[in-house]
């Protein structure tokens, strides 16, 4: 194929702007997928991606148009996934930025205009649900001619249900962006810009090429993991998989490997040829590392095999995911998981309980902190019962998040309240039109739990919020520990700053009262820090009347009977075991 004919480009977007939907037009107006077969959001093919509406995976398809050969590579739209958007844009020439007619640019959309503009792709701005009553195409319009500094006619403006100017787009990718580089090289360079497991195939990658050529049956080499395997099979995606001889500079396609595990391939990866290695790797290759840490235990003990098999089968897929085994005295066996975000955690969570069958108690998600002893040993630790004794710690770092908030005028002093509240620090207003771009930076672990969800409250639902991990820094941080009857329940146990622990104690206790069922005993539910206790709530015992068998009104007899229920209570007090639900464990996620 002539190299100028190739167009590479993906389509960005915040979540639920149509992006996937613009996707399916373009697949069924080039003819890459017959009428009969064609769907709503056909390249989100994993049945959460349907549900939820969102695109979780990102998918290649191979269309051809006017002479022309169109790569798409569809994106996710969430913050949790970004770093697959950014693989995605190098993989590319050009970006279709779409933007909701009815919501505007949004947190998400800058942070992908960003991106693209670090790639120095050619952005093509779009305009969708043009169809809508409540679309405001000038106000929208305004917003991208400020962000971007194009001209209005550069901006198309569609409606990807109806299928309205979506011709429109196709044209402006043939016309606008640019063709592929050419390349001398012999040597083969291809950029893996993702990969999955394939029950009966093994790992299948996807890849752009970038120099020379990938004949099927080569063997090839990961640059980065040192993996050597088979391409044992070469093809594009339309959106299915259609094998073909070779793959040559420009083109995206997908390779079949005999490899067991997407770790020997990670995505960011460069691969070559065996026999002629190239000199140097593609750039932009970097470890991910998540920062979203959450206990999974099985409410069955019997179940533990299961949850570790499910997970190496997810893990396949997903080389982000990292868990390690972990022991409570509470809740048996377990998994620590990290996650790149609280969207990525309950994507897990709900595909290990749908797909795996399985039943979990899941502990409040919390992130890893740096440790540096007095010994000068530096210790990195995922949860908070396995910080060391207070004594042998000279400085304990927190990871901070960078913020960007996007939002109408009026609701600035609500936010910026907001963040002061989760010990935020504001840097930087600027303003897009009508809305204002808030900049702060704040400790990650205020932001997991229910930020989110306050700032939706706080803003009637308009705001909209992007946020990246910045570096870690050291704070006068404790660790408050959970006493139930008098028994520590490590798996409850949080990382606090100190200003912050009284009222954090205060809190779940009271929470704790609400979720543990009442007992025959008096029950202390406590938070310590250390052996200091900082907080307490009783929960009282059953009452029963044991008097009631007694028809006289003998008063002697009654506080005889009274005073052996007494003693009985006091050694109930003593021996008696507290059953916990697995509802105590999540009790920081709800909220007040």
């Amino acid at each position: 194929m002539n190299i100028d004919k190739i167009r590479n480009f993906c389509i960005i977007a915040h979540i639920d702007h149509g992006k996937s939907t613009l996707a399916d037009r373009m697949l069924e107006l080039t003819g890459t997928v017959a009428k009969r077969e064609m769907k709503s959001q056909l390249l989100d093919s994993m049945e959460l991606e349907r549900e939820k509406g969102i695109t979780i995976k990102l998918t290649p398809a191979h269309m051809q148009y006017k002479g022309h050969i169109l790569n798409l590579i569809d994106t996710p739209g969430h913050v949790d996934f970004s770093y697959e958007v950014s693989r995605s844009l190098q993989a590319v020439e050009g970006a279709i930025l779409v933007v909701d007619a009815t919501q505007g640019i949004q947190a998400q959309t800058l942070a992908n205009v960003y991106l693209a503009l670090e790639q120095d792709l050619k952005i093509i701005p779009v305009i969708n649900k043009i169809d809508l009553p409540a679309s405001d195409v000038p106000r929208v319009s305004a917003e991208i001619i400020n962000l971007l500094g194009c001209d209005e006619s550069e901006i198309i403006k569609v409606s990807a249900k109806t299928g309205e100017n979506v011709d429109q787009v196709l044209d402006a990718i043939i016309d606008r962006v640019p063709a592929p580089a050419k390349s001398d090289s012999n040597e083969l360079k291809a950029l893996i810009f993702d990969s999955y497991f394939d029950d009966y195939r093994g790992v299948v990658l996807y890849v752009r090429i970038f120099e020379g050529s990938l004949p099927k049956n080569a063997n090839i080499h990961m640059m980065a993991t040192g993996s050597n395997d088979i391409a044992l099979e070469v093809g594009v995606l339309n959106p299915k998989m259609s094998p073909q001889s070779e793959l040559t500079t420009g083109e995206i396609g997908y390779i079949v490997t005999n490899l067991k595990a997407t770790r020997e391939a990670k995505v960011g990866d460069t691969v070559t040829l065996t026999k002629t290695p190239a000199k140097t790797a593609l750039p932009g290759y970097k470890n991910v590392h998540p920062f979203v840490y959450a206990g999974f235990f099985p409410v069955s003990n019997d179940q533990y095999k299961d949850l570790k098999d499910a997970l190496e089968k997810l893990a396949l897929s997903d080389s982000a995911l990292q868990f390690e085994p972990e022991n409570s005295p509470v809740l048996g066996f377990g998994l620590r998981i990290g996650f790149l975000g609280l969207l990525h955690m309950d994507i897990i969570r709900e595909r290990l309980e749908r797909e795996f069958k399985l039943d979990l108690i899941v502990t409040n998600p919390s992130t890893d902190y740096h440790v540096t002893l007095t010994t000068g040993e530096e210790l990195d630790i995922r949860s908070a019962s396995d910080l060391p004794d207070i004594t042998r710690v000279a400085e304990i770092r927190e990871p901070w998040a960078k913020g960007e908030i996007i939002t109408p005028k009026e609701f600035i002093g609500s936010i910026l309240e907001l963040i002061v509240s989760k010990r935020g620090i504001q840097k930087n207003i600027s303003y897009i039109d009508t809305r204002a771009v808030i900049d702060f930076d704040a400790p990650m672990a205020n932001l997991l739990t229910d930020f989110y969800d306050q700032l939706k409250s706080a803003t009637s639902g308009y705001a909209s919020f992007n946020y990246e991990l910045g570096g870690y820094q050291a704070e006068d941080l404790v660790r408050i520990d959970f006493l139930v009857a008098g028994e520590h329940i490590d798996a409850l146990s949080v990382m606090a700053h100190r200003s912050e622990a009284d009222a954090i104690g205060r809190s779940v206790t009271k929470k704790l009262k609400e979720v543990i069922p009442r007992q025959n005993f008096e029950v202390a539910l406590q938070a310590a820090i250390g052996a200091r206790i900082i907080a307490r709530e009783t929960l009282g015992a059953y009452r029963k009347d044991v008097t009631v068998k007694i028809h006289t009104g003998d008063r002697d007899r009654k506080a005889k009977l009274m005073e052996k229920q007494k003693r009985g209570k006091a050694r109930m007090k003593r021996f008696g075991k507290v059953d916990i639900p697995s509802d105590a464990f999540t009790v920081m996620l709800k909220r007040d």
